[in-house]
């Protein structure tokens, strides 16, 4: 078949940005989102069809599908959708042809990134049409709250709250860095709790040794009594 991306780049891009968006809608069930999924917006016509890198479709629950198909969902067609360039594409497949499917068919925002040229275009729409977006560095996405930089060459989204989308290398890696940190929490609370053990027995050791005097002190007096000596003659 077809497949999802013909260079490492591309689809680590691809998966960066379809999972970072997953991990931000998380918690809302009617957000969803899918890469390279085929998407058919009218019924009957299995030739008019894309399938976007990414899109998010907001209004629709998650799940797994076999494909898209908007006359099954409630008749409603993705909002935003991300292409992320390959050599084999050419500019009027991104940036005519694929731009008239989604204008034609109600996308609000298309967003589309070229790692070999280092280009970050979007569409914004304006009533009937998608309108390029002036400045890209620093967009804040109206649907998804997310903003575009460019660091280098590099394309890094960034949620709400202004942490970087991470690469699925970098996830495991922070993952790492965590249970290590948990890791050295546990080891340091196991090393306080075995201090405060030995500081235990060695209180407990203290009171038995005091007991220990006081009651060789006790026998001792019992044993002067005995004898007949009154033990208060004695400074003890």
């Amino acid at each position: 078949g077809k497949p999802l991306a013909d260079n490492t780049l591309q689809f680590e891009l691809i998966t960066t940005i379809k999972y970072g968006l997953e991990a931000q809608f998380k918690d809302d069930p009617n957000v969803f989102v899918a890469g390279d999924l085929l998407w058919y917006p009218e019924p009957g016509q299995p030739k008019i069809n894309q399938a976007p890198d990414v899109m998010v479709v907001v209004g629709r629950p998650k799940g797994h599908r076999r494909s898209y198909k908007t006359w099954v969902e409630d008749n409603i067609n993705p909002q935003v959708v991300f292409e992320i360039a390959s050599l084999t594409n050419t500019i009027k497949e991104l940036e005519e042809d694929k731009l008239k499917f989604y204008q034609n068919h109600e996308v609000e925002e298309y967003y589309l990134f070229d790692p070999n040229r280092t280009k970050l275009k979007g569409w914004l729409r304006s009533a009937e049409k998608l309108e390029p977006i002036p400045e890209m560095l620093g967009w804040v996405s109206p649907r998804l709250g997310i903003t575009f930089e460019l660091v280098g060459s590099d394309l890094v989204l960034y949620y709400p709250n202004g942490e970087p989308f991470a690469t699925y290398l970098e996830i495991i890696e922070l993952k790492d860095i965590a249970q290590q940190q948990a890791e050295q929490e546990r080891q340091r609370a196991d090393q306080a709790e075995e201090a405060l053990e030995l500081e235990r027995l060695e209180k407990e050791q203290e009171r038995q040794r005091a007991d220990q005097a006081e009651a060789s002190l006790q026998a001792l007096l019992e044993q002067l009594k005995a004898k007949g000596i009154d033990p208060e003659q004695f400074e003890l």
